[in-house]
């Protein structure tokens, strides 16, 4: 037997437990990974260049949060499909939803590409750049968009390899572009003096050689999920369900997309240039903890999706209740840390007194709710793993769409900045509430089923 139906296959006979550390801690080495990938461009960016380059990277992240929304879509809708497919034991299939995930990434890659760079200022203006940030986020954005087809490719490959029972191999190729960014980085902005294009680079170049090293995997035919170039066409079946998966992902980075752009106008209103480097720098704290928990959800996805389509319903509990405890107590940590080392933390990214002051205030906020949300997000992304895509969808807009947007633009008329920052964690309670009462329905819904 292959390893790799070896490995699909433990999915439903390992002890749960053993079976979501097995998974979940490459793929939260990974997401750490990942998340200090973000932090390195920040910190070097901040320190290196200045507090208004700061700023400038904040107003890019829309276009990143929109740029992953297509990536999730087809990422995550082609593991999360891999999972169910190995589950039932149906290897073509999962070759060819290998093949059409390459296809997928490198048309939408290039198309994403293409339109943000035709209208690469009018768009920036849009997201709430200023006459001050808006020269640091085109020079930034305008490589990244260039190398667009490339970073799809690499976390499209890396989210199969993950479900297709190779998790480790997910997480080197992770800490290997980081390692490459981290060496770059220096290099490129102070020793080429290329300053934040020069982050630009460091991140494109390192994705590029993580996606040779996962070509070189995939391209081994005695593995037994390969490349086979005779499936690489575009089979409309298959990317329905790859879709009608990752449509969930794509719907909340679409709307934090739509969030952030929203919250960056709304904090150029009220705050100027320095909040919004504020909010930038506390979405950074914030993301490493978020980006913990979703390797969590990650590990867990694989199992709750062979489980499910195995019918193994007991398992598929158990893994779900194991991610809860996990993610509420990595949750946690980001609370305390925020709380109580706020100052330490803004000073990471830059020495600048005024940015400082409103990041400590944005931390604060922004986190403030955290010890509830990393149940809300494992909820989320279960119902995305088992195919629920109408539910995932539901739980994905209700915190950033519908809750945080009427928030954001009904408080600050009353408390002003105070009122941008508040909203945060109002709509974090709020979203957490209906995660877990959909839960609760469906878990009552579904021992009624099995019981008839």
């Amino acid at each position: 037997m292959s390893n790799n139906k070896q490995a699909a296959l433990e999915l439903g006979t390992k002890p749960v437990g053993k079976l979501l550390m097995q998974y979940a801690l490459p793929a939260i080495v990974a997401m750490v990974a990942s998340s200090l990938y973000n932090m390195i461009d920040s910190i070097f960016i901040g320190q290196g260049v200045g507090a208004m380059a700061i700023s400038g990277l904040a107003i890019t992240f829309p276009f990143m949060n929109l740029s992953a929304a297509f990536g999730a879509a087809i990422g995550v809708g082609s593991a999360a499909f891999l999972s169910v497919k190995l589950g039932q034991r149906d290897y073509d299939i999962a070759n060819k939803i290998l093949g059409n995930n390459v296809m997928l990434n490198i048309i939408v890659g290039i198309m994403f590409g293409v339109l943000g760079l035709l209208f690469l200022d009018p768009i920036l203006r849009f997201f709430g750049a200023s006459d001050a940030t808006l020269p640091y986020a085109h020079e930034y954005m305008a490589i990244i968009l260039s190398g667009n087809a490339i970073t799809h490719l690499y976390f499209g490959l890396n989210a199969v390899l993950r479900s297709a029972g190779k998790p480790r191999t997910a997480m080197y190729l992770t800490i290997f572009t980081v390692i490459i960014n981290a060496i770059l980085d220096p290099l490129f902005i102070y020793t080429l003096r290329l300053g934040i294009a020069g982050a630009a680079y460091a991140t494109i170049l390192s994705q590029t050689m993580a996606l040779a090293w996962q070509w070189y995997i995939f391209s081994d035919k005695r593995q037994f999920l390969h490349f086979d170039y005779s499936k690489f066409r575009i089979e409309m079946p298959i990317v329905r369900n790859i879709i009608s998966i990752g449509i969930s992902p794509f719907a909340m980075n679409a709307c934090a997309c739509l969030v952030v752009i929203f919250i960056n106008n709304s904090l150029m209103k009220y705050g100027g240039d320095m909040a919004v480097g504020a909010y930038g720098i506390s979405n950074r704290l914030c993301f490493v903890f978020v980006m913990v928990t979703m390797g969590v959800c990650q590990g867990m996805q694989p199992i709750a999706g062979y489980n499910y389509g195995a019918q193994n319903y007991h398992r598929m509990f158990e893994v779900l209740r194991l991610a809860i405890i996990t993610g509420t107590l990595i949750c946690a940590v980001g609370f305390f840390i925020a709380m109580l080392l706020p100052e330490q933390c803004a000073r990471l990214f830059t020495t600048d007194a005024e940015l400082i002051e409103n990041s400590v205030v944005a931390m604060r906020y922004n986190m403030g709710l955290f010890l509830i949300i990393g149940a809300q997000m494992v909820i989320t992304n279960f119902f995305q793993s088992i195919g629920k895509a109408k539910v995932s969808i539901l739980l994905s807009l209700s915190r950033q769409l519908l809750i945080l947007v009427p928030l954001i633009a009904i408080l600050p008329q009353f408390m002003g900045l105070n009122g941008i920052w508040l909203s945060l964690p109002l709509s974090d309670g709020i979203a957490a509430l209906m995660a877990y009462a959909m839960l609760w329905i469906y878990v009552k819904k579904f021992k009624t089923q099995t019981s008839n």
